[in-house]
Order: structure tokens, then sequence, then C-alpha cells
């Protein structure tokens, strides 16, 4: 079966949020658990220009992330139970029967996609609206995009399409996870290490469980 991937294009997506609000909804989560974060990215710099004028030179972006269900995910091998796994089809997904809520996978995972639920006692994370794939639909993630800057599908038909970039400030670097999220960066993003740029709305994003 084909892996499954999103593409991503950040330079269209306006940080409405809408992505991960319909996610949330969808899945019934917990407040302070998000499968679907948008995060913030900004910095800015004075620039002298050749006139002898400052200028600001200023980066801001938005990137929407869920679990990349990665090819070599870093969860699945911290996992002592095999809880944390891959499908046949590519999906990394959690057993929660096996599940012991340990929280190695989410201190493994570079991206923070699995998220301890205190109630249950066990992770949780993206599992790609697999009940939607079944029913032939679209993640809600991606359906419910004003902008479609999100694209699901097969990975191998999304790089035919739209490349195979993965690489933008500040993820991580793929060579490493191998994530099935390619990525159309904003042009600012080529910028952003030179102005000192970072994540502006970490306290909105992070798991409060």
């Amino acid at each position: 079966m084909s892996t499954f991937g999103f593409y991503f294009d950040s330079s269209v997506c306006s940080g409405c949020k809408t992505c991960q609000v319909a996610c949330k909804d969808k899945n019934d989560l917990l407040p302070g658990i998000r499968f679907r974060r948008v995060y913030e990215v900004a910095g800015a710099k004075w620039v002298k220009t050749d006139e002898g004028a400052w200028e600001h030179d200023i980066v801001a972006y938005n990137l929407s992330l869920a679990c990349s269900h990665c090819e070599n995910p870093a969860c699945v091998k911290a996992c002592p139970t095999t809880a944390m796994h891959i499908e046949l089809d590519g999906m990394v997904l959690i057993n929660p029967d096996k599940c012991i809520g340990c929280r190695y996978c989410e201190w493994a995972c570079p991206y923070g996609s699995p998220q301890y639920n205190k109630q249950s006692g066990i992770m949780q994370k993206c599992d790609l609206c697999r009940d939607y794939i079944l029913e032939g639909k679209q993640p809600v993630c991606v359906s419910s995009c004003p902008m479609r800057a999100l694209v699901f599908g097969p990975l191998s038909q999304l790089i035919e399409k739209f490349g195979d970039n993965r690489v933008v400030f500040p993820l991580p670097d793929p060579i490493h996870t191998k994530p099935s999220l390619l990525i159309k960066s904003h042009p600012s993003s080529l910028r952003a290490s030179e102005v000192g740029a970072s994540i502006i709305n970490r306290e909105e994003i992070k798991n409060e469980q």
C-alpha cells in the first residue's frame, strides 16, 4: 500500500488555526492536547541601506504541523511496549491496549507529536483521520483549511507533484526521521536564522496535560 503524507504550503498559510480547531473538534480532545498545532515563527533585525538609512528586515510565517508519520520514527524506537508501531500503510499508530503512558515516545519525537492524556493515562496523537480515509474522505485538517494550504495523499504522488523539500526553519533535519511531510517554504523563511527568528507562540501550543 502507498505511504500517505502531507504537503504544506507555508507561503499561503494565514495562521487562522482552522485546521487546529477542526482537529480538536473531530477528535474531541481535552484542553491542552493538540494533534495539529500552528506555529508562529517570527524575527527581525535592523539593516543599514546603501544610503545610510536603517530599515527593518522582518521574517514572519506559519507552520501547521501534526504527526509526520515518519519512515524512521523516533517514537517507535523509544516505545518499550511496541504500543507505538508502523502499520503496513505507513501510518504510525498507538495501540491503546499496550500503551503504559511512560511518555518515552513524547520525549523522543522531535516534532512533539505524541501527547499524554492525563485522564486516560495513555498517549495520543494524529492518526491521519484514518476513519475518514477508509470512507474515502480527506483528513479534517485538510478539508477545513480555507487557504488550501494542506494537501493529503500518497507520498509518492505528492512528491511527483510538489517536489521533495522537507526542510524549513526551525524544524529538525529530516534526514534523521524521514517525515512524510513536504513543505513549500514561505519566502522569508530563508532569512529566519539571519534575523534570529523563533517560535513566538510556545505557550499557546505546548501540551498542558
